[in-house]
């Protein structure tokens, strides 16, 4: 996989920091062989519909923050204006609102709607690894395409769950995790596999950008879904619908390899193996070296950076619709579309630190690893102001 790639490249530094220069620069150079002209390429196929499914998936993760404020029936939960708890005053509602203010259909306190929006996440960590595996041992199409269905079909289910038990519930929302938590490790490998070292923080900025993008569409789409007479499951089963109808693409358009790819252009496919070496299929089955990946400090490094940004990044998703609808009183439709605000400016500087980090390491200014080493720190920096 790529991450194992840049792990190991980057140990290397300690060791024999010149050897690992020039070994770096040697692997970012431009292949000799030219790349096609043609306008739609097989890795731009690729491209779109990773894109599609990350915003699918994203979509279908987010969409009970906000659908889960029409779900809970908060009318039956004391209010008192004078009351000492960290609370904004509840705003005047006149009798003729636009608004209807239907109550949910569910009764769950503080504690159990946290153990609802957490229940992804206790099937989400559990196949990350196991993704990762999977999808060098099978083929990342295989994995990802799989991965999204799953999440698909048990979005579609999460109404009828909700309605019928509450451990049912946690059930469908724990495998759903399930399914999407070997979406990235699938991709990894099939970005490793198909695109050139020179165009990979730039292409896979954009694929990864639509997690971003879903999650634009989703919360706004599901505060107005919601806001309708009983129409908070509609948020379930549009997203679920999209999923299964994408999956149908993905698999009929996209292949693991440019060499298993039998419409891909000769001059592409001979571009991408240029760049990236030949691929061998039978190594699929290797040992992982274990201990050296726990003994290996800059694995650490990514770990706990990782923990950092992602305690963020899902507090803020998972909380936040919840906080401005009880604690601001935003309406459903306004909580949604502010909550999505961070994800829009997340999707546009994402694409653009990407094209100047492959600008930069283009013209030889920065290494590959000092490249990830900046802009992880960029994010820290800006992240932890806006916190």
């Amino acid at each position: 996989m790529d991450f194992q790639e840049d792990t190991v490249a980057t140990h290397s530094d300690s060791d024999d920091s010149s050897y690992e220069d020039e070994d770096e620069t040697t692997r970012i150079l431009p292949p000799e062989v030219e790349d096609t002209t043609d306008c739609l390429r097989s890795r731009h196929i690729l491209g779109i519909l990773g894109f599609l499914g990350f915003a699918n998936v994203y979509a279908m993760r987010v969409n009970l923050s906000v659908a889960i404020v029409a779900m809970v029936n908060s009318t039956l939960q004391p209010v008192d204006d004078n009351t000492t708890f960290d609370h904004c005053p509840m705003p005047n509602v006149t009798a003729n609102s636009s608004t209807p203010v239907n109550p949910g259909e569910f009764n769950w306190d503080e504690q159990t709607q946290g153990i609802v929006l957490g229940s992804f996440f206790y099937g989400y960590v559990l196949t990350q690894v196991p993704g990762g595996r999977l999808a060098e041992m099978f083929g990342g199409k295989l994995v990802y395409g799989v991965g999204v269905l799953i999440t698909a079909i048990f979005t579609l289910l999460s109404p009828v769950a909700a309605r019928t038990s509450f451990p049912l519930f946690i059930i469908v929302r724990v495998l759903e995790g399930m399914g999407e938590g070997v979406t990235y490790p699938s991709m990894h490998a099939m970005l490793a596999r198909w695109i050139p070292p020179l165009e990979r923080s730039t292409f896979a900025a954009y694929v990864y950008a639509g997690s971003n993008f879903g999650t634009i569409i989703s919360l706004p789409l599901s505060g107005w879904l919601c806001s309708l007479e009983n129409g908070w499951p509609l948020s379930f089963y549009i997203f679920g619908i999209i999923g299964i109808i994408w999956f149908g693409f993905w698999m009929l358009l996209v292949y693991d390899t440019p060499s298993t790819h039998p419409r891909i252009n000769p001059q592409e496919k001979a571009f991408i193996l240029a760049s990236i070496g030949p691929q061998d299929d039978d190594d699929r089955s290797d040992s992982i070296p274990w201990c050296s990946m726990l003994k290996c400090v800059p694995l650490w490094a990514i770990l706990v950076t990782q923990c950092g940004q992602s305690w963020a990044f899902y507090t803020q998703l998972t909380e936040l619709p919840t906080y401005m609808a009880k604690i601001l009183h935003f309406d459903i439709q306004s909580n949604a579309v502010l909550s999505a605000i961070p994800y829009l400016t997340s999707w546009w500087f994402g694409i653009l630190c990407s094209k100047f980090a492959d600008w930069l390491l283009g013209k030889g200014v920065v290494s590959l690893s000092m490249s990830y080493k900046i802009w992880n720190s960029v994010d820290i920096l800006l992240r932890t102001l806006a916190f």
